[in-house]
């Protein structure tokens, strides 16, 4: 059988593959979509916003942990700053299929660079509280609903779609090398500067993609859907849950955000309580999650379209619960970096392949709201998981919340990919007897 052309469907209605397997020959050239020079520009820009948006990560954890002196404040400020993601990215990615996304984001981007500059002047003149900090961090969400939709969205505007797998990958890695940088410099800034200094170079940083945008040329970048919002959300629900594969797709990214990625709002307390360590340790654990990410997204940028995206999801599930589980054990700063390079690496290697496998099969016209659908999992669903592992780390240790996570994950996972198995047996099965029928027909007609 040929292997499918980019954006075809294999011939399978309703059960895996539902997505193609092999990708564009040019998507396995390491940098080939940055021969597109809008997505230079772009990921340019992007690369230099999200060190600084690491930066005020990190030092808005700190921050909350010297404020309160709270394991539950800390992963509490976390939900409230990712509440928002979860009422409104799902209208932000209707927004995102009607409007310019290039100006819109530029708007977006405007606004989240006063949201940093306010954090670092109240912080300067000892204003800061809490609250404020909260505050500050629901605004900032509400900003990301929108923002990320689309951009992620944009991201198929400039470049082909034979390069956007490649271009995907590569903007996981500017991310997670972002996660090694910022971090790294946020525990430098902090120890040196203080706390307000990684708030400015945040503020700061926002300039770049803000230039980068304004120096793009997006041809046909003007929406397209004038449908009713709640018939617009309807489409984009019937897309997602019509097949197969995106069902499992959905219970293993919800999972994930719920019960996975919630032990990163519980690093600062992970760091000091159980290591014992100082901000600059600190720093060096967050650096070695995206050190990790950093490495599987180059090989996927490189190697990606030669392996099966959906073998790709379900084994690096499966790999995510165990090494979680592994890492919480973690007895000192080493051993801690070690396992989170490797949770980082399986991190970024399960969210590239599902994100491909998303965008590469979704129609232009609905590509933001499968994205903002795709956010709502992995973002909006965090303040779940954030407020679950907070409440367990505060009554039973951060050792107990990260294990539980795991386990959650790898039993999740283990489940999905029985039931994926099983579906593709009988698939095979039926595909056999099929061809057995044919075979008999034809020796009867000769």
């Amino acid at each position: 059988m040929p292997d499918p052309t980019p954006g075809s469907r294999l011939p399978t209605p309703d059960g895996p593959p539902y997505f193609p397997t092999v990708l564009p020959s040019s998507s396995r050239a390491v940098f080939a979509a940055l021969r597109h020079r809008n997505f230079r520009l772009f990921l340019t820009g992007q690369f230099i916003s999200l060190c600084g948006t690491w930066m005020q990560t990190v030092a808005q954890g700190w921050l909350v942990l010297h404020l309160t002196d709270s394991a539950f404040a800390v992963g509490l400020v976390t939900a409230m700053g990712s509440l928002p993601i979860l009422l409104f990215t799902l209208y932000g990615g209707v927004i995102a299929d009607r409007v310019n996304k290039r100006r819109f984001i530029m708007v977006l981007q405007c606004l989240m660079l006063v949201e940093a500059l306010t954090l670092g002047v109240l912080t300067t003149l000892d204003l800061i509280t809490v609250e404020w900090v909260m505050g500050l961090a629901v605004f900032f969400g509400f900003l990301t609903a929108f923002e990320v939709p689309a951009r992620q969205a944009l991201v198929a505007e400039i470049v082909d779609r034979e390069d956007l797998m490649n271009a995907i990958a590569l903007g996981s890695s500017a991310f997670n090398l972002a996660r090694v940088i910022g971090p790294a410099l946020a525990g430098i800034l902090i120890a040196t500067l203080g706390l307000p200094a990684s708030f400015f170079a945040n503020a700061a940083s926002y300039l770049a993609v803000i230039v980068s945008l304004v120096r793009m040329q997006v041809p046909h970048a003007e929406g397209r859907s004038v449908t009713p919002l709640w018939t617009a959300l309807g489409e984009g629900f019937g897309y997602i849950f019509g097949k197969r594969w995106p069902r499992a797709l959905v219970i293993i990214v919800t999972t994930f955000s719920i019960f996975g990625f919630s032990f990163m709002p519980l690093m600062p307390v992970f760091a000091r309580d159980v290591l014992g360590l100082d901000a600059s340790g600190y720093g060096v654990m967050v650096a070695s999650v995206g050190a990790g990410a950093l490495a599987a997204a180059f090989f996927m940028a490189a190697f990606g379209s030669r392996v099966r995206q959906s073998r790709l999801v379900l084994g690096s599930s499966i790999l995510f619960g165990a090494v979680l589980i592994a890492a919480a054990l973690a007895p000192n700063l080493w051993s801690a970096v070690l396992l989170f390079t490797l949770c980082g690496g399986v991190m970024a290697l399960n969210g590239i392949a599902a994100n491909t496998m998303l965008q590469t099969e979704a129609p232009d016209e609905l590509r933001g709201r499968v994205m903002g659908f795709y956010s709502f999992m992995v973002l909006g669903l965090a303040p779940f998981g954030s407020l679950q592992a907070g409440w367990l780390a505060e009554h039973f240790g951060v050792r107990v919340a990260f294990s539980l996570g795991g386990v959650v994950c790898l039993v999740v996972a283990s489940a999905v990919a029985w039931w994926m198995g099983r579906a593709v047996r009988e698939l095979r099965d039926r595909r056999e007897q099929r061809g057995g029928v044919v075979e008999l027909e034809r020796r009867e007609r000769q």
